[in-house]
């Protein structure tokens, strides 16, 4: 499976390549975005790992890394299709993040209406997961704002670099859910249009 190309009003999704990582280092070396990551970006060769780790998991062919630009081209962030399982028709949406100047403009709103159109409306999924730090407050609060679903929380799941433990908060959408959380997330890009 390739990563498209996902193009919207004021925000597009261009599929990861090695060609982004100097657009990536002027953006990317802010502990902010990584705080509640399992990789920690500090260093271009941290950044290179994660790249790399990134297409590595795109050549399995179940994920899809973006980074995410503006109509000019210019980098501001990225996301992910993670665990993309056709036969049962879910995938997750991770590693989304934002340089700080674009974050509360609407632009991951529309990044996430890209992914969520392609997922249920190209791809045939059934339901999309997204999950969380238990502490990242801001992106739980952002996921229930796209209007999906709290499931639980996976606790003592995954160890962070610095050795604490993360529990897990997920979340979902599903085939059902997804007319009236397209319709929430197009009201909610008009605002800022």
């Amino acid at each position: 499976m390739t990563t498209p190309t996902l193009t919207g009003d004021r925000v597009r999704l261009e599929p990861l390549t090695l060609d982004h990582l100097p657009a990536l280092e002027k953006i990317a070396f802010d502990d902010t975005i990584w705080r509640y990551m399992l990789a920690w970006v500090r260093t271009p060769q941290d950044l290179l790992r994660w790249a790399e780790d990134a297409l590595a998991k795109a050549a399995t062919g179940n994920s899809l890394p973006w980074v995410t630009t503006l109509p000019d081209g210019t980098v501001i962030g990225a996301s992910r299709f993670l665990d993309y399982d056709p036969k049962h028709r879910t995938v997750e949406i991770g590693h989304t993040w934002l340089a700080a100047p674009y974050r509360g403009t609407g632009l991951n709103t529309e990044v996430k209406l890209l992914q969520l159109t392609y997922a249920f409306e190209d791809l045939d999924m059934r339901r999309v997961a997204l999950k969380t730090h238990h502490e990242n407050t801001r992106s739980r609060a952002a996921i229930l704002a796209l209007g999906a679903t709290e499931e639980g929380t996976f606790r003592n799941h995954l160890i962070m670099p610095d050795g604490s433990t993360r529990h897990s908060v997920w979340y979902s959408i599903t085939n059902e859910d997804w007319p009236s959380v397209k319709e929430r997330l197009q009201q909610r890009i008009a605002k800022f249009a």
